[in-house]
């Protein structure tokens, strides 16, 4: 079977894509790949920084620089997601990767009020995703592409628990909000088919956030697993392939999950089976975590353009 790699990604000249979180990482192999293959690429970075060098490193190999651009993105405050959409409400957007994340975090809040885990890699995006929709509503095939996580496995979408007040894990809620981009992602497919919404997961990839979330994690297993990192995981480049497909193949299927084919932890990306359990296949818990989170960000998501 031929496997798909980088040098598979079409021509993309004429597009433009957001990547959040690009200044390391998943993140910064996918702003590189695409800004490489033709796309106006913008990175979206917390830390100005790092995204500086985020640039200067994807400058520096090659790429012309009026194909890159980097805006400021805090996921962890609305008004920061609201600003950066504010500034494409005149351009089309034909890709949007999801990306950027936290793992591993003690007990804190966002600076709406929200745990982080889930406040960060769910309802910034669900923010940011919505905000952006008249942009990615005026390209011809515009694809959403929402990061996931093996991880998501261990979640589950407790409702009356989604501030961790009444019990907080941080790997549960680092899980649980990894459940909850696979069904936003698959929802959002659901609801609007003028966008190609697709989930995307690494694998086992050795990232700053994997490694970084188990160090600074308590107990010898969370420092074995972080180490293990370094040791078995494959490389952010490799990792990042199941997002470029997803974000580029021709033929990809609105509300596929793509992934490492070998077990789902290393290898060329595939179209992969669910890790999901049952319910949550449920088109009832996508569209009650939709709702909800609407309602927490105040939000809303217009898919009808």
């Amino acid at each position: 079977m031929k496997v798909w790699r980088r040098r598979d990604i079409p021509d993309l000249t004429g597009r433009r894509a957001v990547v959040t979180g690009a200044n390391s990482g998943i993140g910064l192999a996918v702003a590189r790949a695409l800004a490489w293959s033709g796309a106006h690429v913008t990175l979206a970075c917390r830390d100005a920084g790092r995204g500086a060098g985020a640039v200067a490193l994807i400058t520096g190999g090659g790429v012309p620089a009026e194909r890159v651009s980097l805006l400021p993105l805090d996921l962890a405050d609305l008004s920061s997601v609201r600003a950066f959409s504010a500034r494409f409400a005149d351009d089309r957007l034909d890709i949007l990767v999801n990306n950027a994340g936290v793992l591993g975090r003690p007990k804190r809040q966002t600076v709406d009020c929200f745990e982080t885990h889930f406040g960060v890699n769910h309802l910034g995006h669900f923010a940011l995703t919505a905000g952006l929709l008249p942009s990615l509503l005026a390209a011809d095939d515009p694809r959403v592409v929402t990061l996931t996580s093996i991880f998501g496995y261990f979640g589950f979408l407790d409702f009356d628990n989604l501030d961790g007040e009444r019990f907080y894990s941080r790997w549960l809620a680092y899980a649980q909000s990894k459940l909850a981009n696979l069904l936003f992602a698959w929802e959002l497919a659901r609801r609007c088919d003028r966008i190609r919404s697709l989930a995307a997961h690494p694998g086992y990839a050795r990232t700053n956030l994997f490694t970084g979330g188990f160090r600074r994690g308590p107990g010898i297993d969370a420092r074995l697993l972080g180490f293990s990192g370094y040791l078995l995981a494959q490389s952010s480049d490799m990792g990042s392939l199941p997002v470029l497909y997803a974000a580029t193949h021709p033929d990809v299927r609105s509300g596929a999950l793509i992934g490492p084919a070998l077990a789902q932890w290393w290898g060329f990306p595939v179209e992969v089976r669910p890790f999901v359990r049952l319910p949550d296949h449920d088109p009832a818990i996508g569209a009650r975590l939709w709702a909800e989170s609407e309602r927490l960000t105040g939000t809303r998501f217009d898919v009808t353009g």
